[in-house]
């Protein structure tokens, strides 16, 4: 009797309405026999244990509905899968009816053509100006050929999305509007450019209120994961949070003085320091991704020992320095010491404190040719995180 009971009792919560069964979503911690312990996006992790009349489908990343979806086996799920379940919960447990998976490695391929799409198609730069009503945001994007100013055209399709205040994982980010994008905010976007590149009709926008933080190493807790550094604008210290998601570069000395020659060179004259002529590198508080048009993933690792300029150039001469940041040597809290010249980006935060997004060190020649500190910020590049979870698993 017991087992025909619980049978029932499971055909009718399969007949029930979706909507009065439990959902769960996240990434599979692990796998034995028909139960998944599950990662969630939020919470706890959850125990999934499959039942036999259970349906488990498979879809690939970008998919809107199950129209195209596989039949597979509960053998064929793996750790790392990304699902979302439906079933009968209790407490911390859930008695599964629907898998609905997405695997790793179509997962992966995807953020990597995503991330290639992002350095072909993409943009980034400093709101100076939003029109909601013409769905309009212009954007200058600097460099060290000067700057240049871009409309990002959106429409109803496009996927906006901005940064939590205290966050540095773009999965964090969450889902807005043109009307909160503010002037002064970062913004990168891609979309199908003008041939002049003055214009984008932009297909995802993301934006945020980042803090750009030039300085000196006052201390370092690597216990703590912390980071005192002395603000060369502000002059005031700042305490910055270095987590696992936070990246740390390190100039070589032979790439810090060719940058700074050429920063001397691109400062406009009468500014101490400048070489003769040149444009302005950038403006006070330059998006720190100027320059650069990649979308980088967690890693930051596009491969390559980047010893010199030559790595990054791009097609028309002038130097793409998120790739060549990218392909700098990574360190480690413990590799900073009191004194250090340091170059960052991390999130809005409060006045005394926030969390590194992006630290480059190794950047003494770099401050001493910019000695405003605003405009050596235009070298920091702006991680976006890893690539947007969602699709139809959402």
């Amino acid at each position: 009797m017991p087992v025909i009971l619980g049978a029932a009792t499971a055909a009718q919560a399969q007949d029930a309405p979706q909507a009065a069964l439990a959902r769960r979503i996240g990434a599979v911690k692990a796998i034995s026999g028909n139960t998944l312990t599950l990662t969630q996006d939020s919470g706890p992790d959850v125990v999934v244990t499959v039942q036999p009349t259970a349906r488990i489908l498979r879809i690939a990343p970008g998919a809107k509905d199950l129209k195209d979806a596989t039949p597979v086996q509960l053998q064929d799920l793996q750790v790392g899968d990304r699902v979302r379940v439906r079933g009968q919960a209790t407490g911390e447990a859930i008695l599964a009816l629907e898998v609905i998976a997405m695997a790793r490695t179509d997962l992966d391929a995807r953020r990597q053509e995503e991330q290639q799409d992002w350095q072909k198609r993409g943009i980034g730069g400093l709101v100076t100006a939003v029109d909601a009503a013409t769905g309009t945001v212009k954007v200058t994007v600097g460099g060290f050929g000067g700057t240049k100013n871009v409309a990002v055209h959106a429409s109803k399709n496009t996927l906006i999305r901005r940064y939590a205040p205290d966050s540095v994982k773009f999965d964090d980010a969450k889902p807005s509007t043109l009307a909160e994008i503010r002037t002064g905010d970062q913004l990168r976007a891609r979309g199908d450019k003008s041939a002049d590149g003055t214009e984008m009709t932009a297909e995802e926008i993301v934006t945020g209120s980042f803090r750009n933080v030039a300085g000196t190493v006052n201390s370092v807790d690597a216990s703590a994961g912390k980071l005192s550094v002395q603000d060369l604008l502000t002059k005031k210290p700042i305490v910055v949070t270095i987590t696992a998601e936070s990246q740390l570069h390190k100039l070589p000395p032979e790439v810090a003085q060719r940058i700074a020659i050429r920063l001397k060179g691109a400062l406009p004259p009468g500014t101490p320091g400048a070489g003769g002529g040149g444009s302005a590198a950038g403006t006070n508080g330059a998006p720190p991704n100027a320059g650069g048009s990649s979308r980088p993933s967690p890693s930051m690792a596009n491969g390559g020992t980047g010893g010199g300029m030559g790595g990054g150039m791009r097609p028309g001469g002038a130097p793409d320095f998120q790739q060549i940041l990218n392909r700098m040597p990574s360190v480690t809290l413990t590799d900073l010491h009191k004194g250090d010249a340091v170059l960052i980006v991390a999130t809005e935060g409060s006045v005394s404190g926030a969390t590194a997004i992006t630290l480059l060190s190794g950047v003494e020649p770099i401050l001493q040719a910019a000695p405003s500190a605003s405009q050596a910020m235009m070298l920091t590049p702006w991680s976006l995180g890893g690539a947007p979870g969602g699709d139809a698993t959402q």
